[in-house]
């Protein structure tokens, strides 16, 4: 099994980050010194995968834009001698091929990933990474799934346990340990009441796929909220040759959280020798036992 492509969904509107996503899309909003997109990528591309497919709309055209060259920008800093952040920029430009598909109709996760048949469908098995989760750790979080994928040679999705009174914002899995840190998924349920949520391990935004699921997509009628649910897809996998669940090792960060998406910027900003100081500096003050 060989996974060189990833499924990027980037064209939802980003509702839960208002106002800032009026006019930026959410996955370019910065999180520290970078757009939080570009955080998935390098995940990706630590991972061994080069193709970078973003499915994507009509006004997310910036997010392709980052990922290409600017000539003229490459001008100015040449010019001014700042040659280290010309690196940087051309860096940005070079780490992946990416490839953009429209979703030319927000129906959903299973509708955005279906939109990649056509680009996936033709290997082995391809990964899907959510825009909205940032993880970190020691391993890539889609690194683990893919090395369970490759051993098992089944598709495999990226779970975390989250508080009981959180269940409803997630797919939730139950399913059977059959070693640490792995389950042979049962039953997948959408956002379910926080009591009837059968686990408390929900999906986090990492999957390794195969083909299988496109026919399972193409027949899905539209479940909660009205949209093709990735989730009820994965349940026909699960009743079929069978679907795997990691526990993702690491941290995790939903951008479109705000607590969160904050908290990660002090995280990353705290990971820069030269702003640590400072920055806890200006912190303290801020807290109340400061």
């Amino acid at each position: 099994m060989n996974i060189r492509k990833v499924v990027i969904p980037v064209a939802g509107w980003g509702t839960r980050s208002l106002p800032a996503t009026k006019n930026i899309p959410k996955e370019m909003l910065p999180v520290y010194n970078k757009p939080g997109v570009q955080y998935i990528v390098e995940e990706a591309i630590r991972s061994g995968i080069g193709d970078v497919i973003f499915i994507t709309n009509r006004d997310k055209n910036v997010i392709e834009d980052h990922f290409d060259y600017n000539l003229q920008l490459e001008g100015v800093l040449e010019r001014a001698g700042k040659l280290d952040k010309l690196e940087m920029i051309r860096e940005v430009a070079e780490m992946a091929n990416c490839i953009s598909i429209r979703q030319k109709k927000q129906l959903g996760l299973g509708h955005a990933v279906l939109c990649a048949k056509d680009v996936v469908s033709s290997d082995d098995a391809f990964a899907v990474m959510v825009g909205d989760d940032l993880m970190f750790g020691m391993n890539p979080g889609i690194q683990q799934l893919i090395e369970v994928a490759k051993s098992e040679r089944l598709p495999v999705i990226g779970v975390m346990e989250v508080p009981q009174e959180r269940v409803n914002r997630y797919g939730i899995i139950a399913g059977e340990e059959v070693s640490p840190g792995i389950y042979r998924v049962n039953k997948l349920v959408e956002k379910p009441r926080v009591n009837e949520a059968p686990s408390r391990l929900a999906i986090v935004g990492r999957y390794v796929l195969t083909p299988a699921l496109f026919p399972l997509l193409e027949a899905q009628k539209p479940g909660h909220g009205g949209e093709i649910q990735l989730t009820d897809a994965l349940q026909g996998l699960a009743d079929g040759r069978g679907l795997l669940a990691v526990k993702i090792r690491g941290m995790r960060f939903d951008v479109g959280d705000w607590a969160e998406y904050l908290t990660a910027n002090i995280y990353f900003a705290l990971q820069d020798e030269e702003l640590r100081d400072d920055l806890v500096r200006h912190l303290k003050p801020l807290l109340p036992w400061g």
